[in-house]
């Protein structure tokens, strides 16, 4: 039997300033002016730029950060976990204006979030390549087919379901089935693939194939069949493709009747061919730079220098004309609904810009604070690059060492990055587990990816080691490592088990 019953709870709801610092946490330099610039428009109480005015400069000033201010941040992220928190956060509160009806007024503002646009790059010019995308070049190409009108429209179906590979991972039935009720096209999966062994034939080849098997017929067809070697390479594809992909070299001997001479040659024309050939054009999508959230610079006596990328600190400011506006409007003795409601909007827009900008000065403040601590624990590391200097290091370090909730910490490593002497490199790369050696001591699992990758580089590829061989070798040099690590850490470095690393 079902009750109704009252349970008294203490839950918190995150403020809109809190969810305005959680978003703009997690965004990256590259995404951050697009979502300024959507603030500006959404906002006119907000403007870009410094003002010449002396008393909001030194507003402004306040909002503007230093390296110097780490001790008094006011941290929105403390408290917040990845559940969306538990503790109560201060609210941002940083701006003083002088109505004092607006400042006591307790009203929401009714904060409105703006998704985070597309980003863009940094703020000097980047020389972009400007060729056209992988949809525009086969768009091209169909329109030089003798195609009719009904012919062509199943050509842009089949080239709108070609994914970033190069692929067509769509059966042929439901391509028929989006054009009867998407274009009123009645038509039969044999007219389709008719269309389709056309679209075939364009470039780059193995364009619209259905696997990969059909992906590398296709660019064998278009090599020199007189080739007796491009012929054997066919025919292991065409006859032998699960016995390829397994490295069962001699079943494919012994079924096609070749020589191990023949079938290395064959195999390596196969392995010079393109498994994903949407991604060998020059996609505007795909020609783009890193852009770093942070810059890190060592001097000759070993001193760091850590400054935030420029998009990192833009100028921002509230529109004076607003505040002049809201205050001849609380002056004002006509005290009638619509003015009441036009100071509700002024109010509202107004504590959206303050918010807007104090979260993003806290942003500022997070960053440099988290990432001086990513520094200063991998000192050794900033200042040789040796990867074999890396620490163990995990969010827990970086957040007590902090005062901040490791949630926070995780924002900020997410999606940024640093440049450095020695190269960019995305902030997540300093983090990693830590295993124990022989002599107690706790080194990073870098270090044992790197070694091992260096064994399995070195290794006879006609008789690579298996995973319980590397465990041995590992335990050798010392790493207390198990079998299941060693496969672990292979993996995530996608290298192959042993059998598929063989080599003829």
């Amino acid at each position: 039997m079902q009750k109704i019953t009252q349970v008294q709870s203490l839950t918190q709801k995150l403020s809109p300033q809190q969810i305005q610092f959680i978003k703009l946490l997690q965004v990256p330099t590259a995404e951050l002016q697009s979502r300024i610039e959507e603030e500006l428009a959404e906002n006119p109480a907000l403007e870009e730029g410094r003002s010449d005015d002396d008393d909001y400069a030194k507003e402004k000033e306040e909002t503007d950060i230093g390296e110097d201010e780490y001790d008094n941040i006011d941290d929105l992220g403390e408290g917040i976990d990845e559940e969306y928190g538990h503790e109560e956060n201060e609210s941002l509160d940083s701006f003083d204006f002088s109505m004092s009806d607006y400042l006591s007024d307790n009203d929401d503002a009714g904060y409105k979030m703006q998704g985070d646009g597309p980003g863009t790059e940094e703020e000097r010019e980047m020389p972009l390549a400007t060729s056209d995308s992988l949809t525009d070049s086969l768009i091209a190409q169909l329109g030089y087919l003798d195609l009719d009108e009904r012919e062509y429209a199943i050509g842009m179906q089949l080239i709108g379901n070609i994914d970033s590979e190069g692929y067509i991972r769509r059966e042929l039935r439901g391509i028929v089935n989006d054009l009867i009720f998407t274009q009123n096209i009645e038509t039969t999966e044999e007219e389709v693939e008719k269309i389709l062994h056309k679209i075939q034939t364009f470039d780059p080849p193995g364009i619209a194939a259905r696997n990969l098997q059909e992906c590398l017929e296709l660019q064998l067809k278009r090599k020199d069949q007189r080739d007796p070697n491009v012929r054997n390479a066919l025919r292991i594809i065409s006859l032998c493709f699960d016995e390829f992909i397994k490295k069962h070299y001699h079943k494919i001997e012994k079924r096609l009747d070749i020589t191990e001479e023949q079938l290395k040659d064959a195999v390596d024309i196969i392995t010079h061919l393109n498994p994903k050939p949407g991604e060998s054009t020059s996609d505007f999508s795909r020609n783009h730079y890193i852009t770093p959230d942070f810059i890190l610079r060592t001097d000759e006596q070993g001193r760091f220098h850590l400054t935030l990328n420029a998009r990192n600190a833009p100028d921002l400011r509230i529109s004076r004309s607003y505040l002049e506006m809201l205050d001849s409007y609380e002056k004002s003795s006509k005290k009638d609904k619509s003015l009441k409601q036009a100071v509700m909007f002024l109010k509202q827009k107004l504590d959206a810009a303050k918010w807007f900008i104090d979260a993003i000065k806290q942003r500022q403040q997070t960053l440099l604070k988290t990432m001086n601590a990513i520094v200063e624990y991998q000192r050794e590391y900033f200042l040789e690059g040796d990867e074999s200097k890396l620490k163990p290091m995990i969010l827990k370090d970086i957040a007590q060492k902090i005062g901040m909730d490791i949630s926070t910490v995780s924002r900020v490593a997410n999606s940024k990055s640093i440049q450095t002497d020695f190269g960019v490199f995305p902030l997540k790369h300093f983090f990693s587990e830590s295993i124990s050696t022989e002599s107690g001591e706790d080194v990073s699992s870098k270090e044992v990816k790197h070694i091992l990758k260096e064994i399995i580089d070195n290794e006879n590829k006609r008789k690579p080691y298996s995973d319980d061989k590397l465990e041995k070798m590992l335990n050798e040099r010392g790493y207390n490592i198990a079998r299941r690590t060693v496969a672990k850490y292979r993996e995530q470095m996608n290298i192959p088990v042993a059998r598929l690393r063989k080599e003829l």
